[in-house]
């Protein structure tokens, strides 16, 4: 850890908590769960964090260790401020004041009046500020020692708020070229110090300070091993786009905004394919965005949410058109209240949902005449928008439902009556994207497992869908794996490479605390030689990216199948994600529980569309559209919206 390895330290950290639950020590069991807390910290995995500092917490009070305790509160308080909640961040510091105090510990009074001169200069407080720092000042200067490059950061942003900014300057300055600093640390001053010129109106310099603190963003993120450390560690570098794009966006400067956007995209998906290199600088690529969309045959439209400014680009092969959208706050509320509601079951169309109407007029409604009914939208999401299926947007005007009678009516309808949507997730790997190997329509076929537990009972459907897909296919085209055959060692030990489809039907868990332990439910291993008990029925996303496919179209015909972890730039991570890094083209996943009634029904269209030689989009759409129009409940979103296609082409 006080290297800097981070991604090193939580598998030693990992092991010790072993250990430490085998001997049962309270002590060992809080001192592991905070320093695992700052390991993920650092790697920008706050949500993690903030679990183990707050078990840390709670166990060291328990044990009356009041030193431990005022650390894991002082770390969880750093979480809270960084999600934006300054008050209970502060909270949390005169908390840890109070016990530093308590027993005259003066290294942890100094961090907590360092911590609340932070949040009481952003708060505007900025005489509080001033006090806390003067005394941290006066106890580090009696005790022989220099300013943390946090307390120097914190003076320069005081600095700046009372307008000095010569001062500012330099303090930043000297935060960013000290590489005793935290790296976390060196990226804030950088931010601050861009954002200081940018307020002088000294454009050039605030351009070549972001450009330099993304180089020291990609200096350490090269240096981190695995998919693990990199997918929260891009958390750290998303104010730093998010200032950036904005400035170049102020400057007329549209498509380079976009080549910056696209470059925090899908980092750890296109590296882990070999598309993408791991860099030690910061070089946009020079993607042609109009060519992309003209070999995709497709509309794109790309969205950034920011904190304060959020965009769309709407990509044709003829032109490239901008437009501004309301702050992230805004629209991920909508998404959260519309998605509440379909999955309470409810037909937007039919209650008129204000929501579904307001979140097409707000993110597709400006592109609409760029759009053509006649080619498919590729949607490459940010933010809360990974949790949306655009599909079932309320667009206005007539739709083609006989079965719409309520209060939306004739005057709106879902926007998959117009469209082919898919969701992409960069602009590079649409770019790189080459077609599959081969034109075979072989089929690998998992499902319907004997009961693993109580947890995942068996389910009389499972069996329906297996039959119903496997008679798209001929039988010398098609290995099916069922009942007690059904194993992730079947499907590891399969050479999966060799199908132009893959799919299975059962059971499946997200896993939001650690979206690589998402797994899908298949039947226990009998056989030695294999992993046993409860690990030998599931096959996980970590193991599923290890065996590289080219499968044209992989299913997932279970519940969450699309993950329910988003991470900065690369969307939503969990069992779709690990077959696109696994090498598939095209992966259909559910965003939320499937219904058991209508999803054979769904999955015998999609495959009867294959079979006639649609393409996987156009294929799932219209078994989409064969459930929507159909008379009574299955009609609703909820039945039919889950399945989302992802798509690297």
């Amino acid at each position: 850890m006080q290297a800097g390895r981070f991604d090193e330290a939580v598998d030693w950290l990992q092991s010790a908590h072993q250990i430490a639950m085998e001997l049962g020590t309270g002590y060992w069991m809080q001192l592991v769960d905070g320093n695992l807390g700052w390991a993920y910290y650092q790697l920008g995995d706050d949500e993690k964090a903030l679990e183990q500092f707050l078990d840390a917490e709670k166990n060291a009070a328990r044990l009356g260790d009041i030193r431990d305790e005022l650390k894991w509160i002082t770390t969880a308080g750093y979480v809270y401020h960084d999600s934006g909640d300054k008050d209970r961040a502060a909270q949390s510091y005169r908390q840890a004041l109070f016990l530093a105090r308590q027993i005259d510990s003066k290294e942890d009074t100094v961090n907590a009046l360092e911590d609340l001169a932070r949040v009481s200069v952003e708060t505007g407080k900025l005489d509080e500020a001033s006090a806390y720092l003067d005394q941290v000042t006066s106890m580090e200067r009696a005790s022989g020692k220099g300013l943390s490059g946090y307390v120097t950061l914190t003076q320069g942003m005081l600095a700046v708020a009372r307008h000095q900014y010569q001062q500012s300057e330099t303090l930043f300055r000297s935060v960013q070229h000290d590489l005793a600093s935290p790296t976390t640390t060196r990226l804030g001053a950088g931010i601050e110090l861009a954002e200081l010129f940018e307020l002088e109106g000294n454009i050039k310099a605030a351009e070549q300070t972001y450009k330099a603190t993304l180089a020291t963003f990609e200096s350490a993120r090269a240096q981190l091993r695995n998919e693990n450390s990199r997918l929260p560690f891009a958390a750290n570098a998303t104010g730093i786009y998010d200032h950036y794009i904005h400035l170049l966006v102020e400057q007329g400067r549209g498509e380079e905004a976009l080549a910056a956007a696209d470059q925090s995209r899908a980092r750890t998906l296109a590296q882990g394919l070999g598309i993408a290199e791991s860099k030690t600088t910061y070089h946009p690529s020079t993607l042609n965005p109009r060519q992309i969309a003209q070999s995709s045959g497709a509309t794109l439209l790309f969205y950034w949410l920011g904190r304060q400014h959020s965009y769309l680009w709407a990509i044709t092969p003829e032109k490239i058109a901008l437009f501004p959208l309301p702050a992230q706050k805004e629209i991920a509320a909508r998404v959260e209240r519309y998605r509440k509601a379909l999955l309470d079951a409810e037909d937007p169309l039919q209650t008129g949902n204000e929501d579904g109407q307001a979140l097409y007029q707000l993110l597709v409604a400006p592109a609409a005449k760029l759009i053509r009914s006649d080619s498919p939208v590729m949607i490459l999401a940010d933010g809360a928008l990974n949790q949306l299926n655009f599909e079932t947007l309320l667009a206005p005007g007539p739709g083609v439902s006989p079965h719409v009678t309520a209060k939306a009516g004739a005057g709106a309808h879902y926007w998959i009556d117009d469209q082919t949507l898919l969701s992409a997730p960069s602009l590079e790997l649409l770019a790189a994207a080459r077609p599959a190997a081969g034109g075979n329509r072989n089929l690998l076929l998992l499902g319907n497992p004997v009961t693993a537990s109580a947890e995942y009972p068996s389910l009389p459907l499972f069996g329906l869908e297996m039959t119903q897909i496997s008679r798209h296919f001929a039988a010398r085209h098609a290995a099916v794996f069922a009942g007690q055959q059904a194993t992730p060692a079947a499907y590891l030990t399969s050479n999966p490479a060799q199908y132009a489809y893959i799919h299975f039907v059962s059971h499946a868990i997200a896993s939001r605390v650690d979206p690589l332990d998402s797994a899908i439910i298949l039947s226990g291993t009998t056989f030695s030689g294999v992993k046993t008990g409860e690990e030998s029925y599931k096959l996980y996303a970590r193991e599923i990216m290890q065996h590289p496919i080219d499968a044209r179209l992989v299913t997932i015909s279970a519940c969450y199948g699309s993950g329910t972890r988003s991470y900065a730039g690369e969307g939503l991570v969990g069992l779709s994600w690990a077959f696109l890094r696994a090498g598939a083209h095209n992966v259909i996943g559910a965003l939320w529980e499937v219904s058991d009634d209508s999803t054979p029904r769904l999955m015998d269209a999609l495959y009867q569309g294959l079979a006639d030689g649609q393409n996987p989009a156009t294929a799932l759409r219209r078994a989409k559209l064969s459930i929507l129009h159909s008379p009574g409940r299955f009609r609703a979103p909820y039945y039919w919206a889950p399945f989302q296609i992802y798509t690297r082409r």
